[in-house]
């Protein structure tokens, strides 16, 4: 693939910044940070605690990349950012953990933040890349 294609996502919300869903180009897709909404019921209150907002965040996360064809073991690179760094690192670290297939894992940073969008405790940024055609 050549050029940079910009991808709003059919059955997603839009994205509460004024950004895309996700951005391509040469193979890398890069998304827009997940947070724990309802993708089927944006307005719903987010569920309570890391543990619950975590698996949520990375539910919302496999379901954009697989909307592109890509799933969690595409994964090279995370950015996760948390409103509560120590009381919460643990916790998400665990639940996290239990999100990804077994094997090789993104890298990954995780930040704390003094705020997150609409009171979230944790948003996740990522870049994934398409296997190479025969892979």
């Amino acid at each position: 693939m050549t050029g940079t294609v910009h991808h709003i996502l059919a059955g997603f919300p839009p994205s509460v910044s004024p950004s895309s869903h996700a951005v391509e180009a040469d193979g890398f897709v890069f998304l827009t940070g997940q947070f724990p909404r309802d993708l089927d019921d944006p307005e719903a209150p987010l569920p309570d605690g890391i543990a619950a907002q975590t698996t949520r965040t990375m539910g919302n996360l496999a379901r954009a990349l697989g909307a592109l064809g890509l799933g969690l073991g595409d994964l090279i690179s995370v950015r996760v950012y948390l409103s509560a760094f120590a009381r919460d690192y643990a916790a998400m670290n665990e639940a996290y953990a239990e999100a990804l297939p077994p094997g090789g894992r993104p890298v990954r940073t995780c930040i704390g933040v003094t705020g997150l969008v609409r009171g979230a405790l944790i948003e996740v940024e990522a870049v994934a890349r398409r296997p190479a055609r025969g892979q």
